[in-house]
């Protein structure tokens, strides 16, 4: 694990996916014992196991905070366009209405109102397309560094694993007669655990040193992308209220207050209710 895990828009495409249990899974599966030989040798001190699993909880809850805001963020957007595809429909319902035969006023308003929705779904793609590609293509980047770094972790506990089996095998030999066949096999096994734990100290020394790293990297990752969703939604509001302003003038009835408009309903419904065919028995 050569490479630094501090992670940038600009690299992530160059991070390869490796296939790997989630965080939550990774966690049991290191937490179960392992059947060999425990050393008397304290081989990691408390103070760094603490360390090390503070900063792999983080690492674990930041990335089902990703992976949830991903999910939510596709939700929140395919419902967007699912609202303006739904209000074409409707305006596109109503300009077709027999009455836009029959009342020229009628036919504009609703020639209006088509329009106007056809902008705002037009408006609302462009929209959706720019929060893809600045937020919601970057949050699935960023997850699919996480299985990388679950090997990472795992490799590290299979060389502790190792460290200590092979530790517990040189105290055996220690604490046996001093002859020379046993001398012969302490010193080989000495010899087979330098490597193991010089192999175990530099994957723990490089995760202890990257973990935090790359928790704190996410800040300067993700601020362009949720930038840009501001921007995104400030760009398409100012653009409703001009296409709503515009309707408002087309087909507003001038003079005429919210409150008069619904005392004029109301009077409307009031005839019908009146017609014969409607009263009650």
């Amino acid at each position: 694990m050569k490479a630094d895990l501090i992670l940038t828009q600009s690299r992530m495409n160059a991070i390869p996916l490796l296939q790997a249990s989630s965080f939550t899974d990774l966690c049991w599966h290191l937490r179960m014992p392992f059947k060999i030989g425990q050393p008397k040798k304290q081989i990691v001190s408390k103070t760094v196991e603490r360390d090390f699993e503070r900063e792999y909880d983080k690492l674990q809850k930041l990335e089902d905070q990703t992976k949830k805001l991903h999910k939510d963020m596709k939700k929140s957007t395919e419902a967007d366009i699912a609202m303006s595809k739904a209000a074409v429909k409707i305006s596109g319902d109503l300009l077709s209405n027999p009455l836009c035969e029959q009342d020229q006023a009628f036919l504009e308003s609703m020639t209006a109102l088509d329009t106007a929705m056809k902008r705002m779904d037009s408006f609302n793609q462009e929209k959706v397309n720019q929060i893809s590609k600045t937020v919601i293509d970057p949050l699935k980047k960023y997850s699919s560094v996480f299985p990388s770094l679950n090997m990472a972790v795992k490799r590290r506990e299979q060389a502790l694993q190792d460290y200590k089996r092979l530790q517990s095998k040189v105290e055996k030999y220690e604490e046996k007669e001093k002859t020379g066949p046993i001398m012969v096999k302490l010193h080989q096994a000495r010899e087979e655990l330098r490597p193991v734990r010089e192999d175990f100290e530099s994957k723990n020394k490089q995760l202890l040193d990257e973990m935090p790293k790359f928790y704190h990297s996410r800040i300067d990752y993700f601020q362009p992308s949720f930038e840009a969703l501001i921007r995104a939604q400030v760009v398409y509001f100012t653009e409703m209220h001009n296409i709503f302003s515009e309707l408002t003038d087309q087909i507003d009835q001038a003079g005429l207050t919210d409150e008069q408009r619904e005392r004029e309903n109301e009077a409307k419904l009031n005839e019908l209710r009146a017609l014969s065919i409607v009263a009650d028995d």
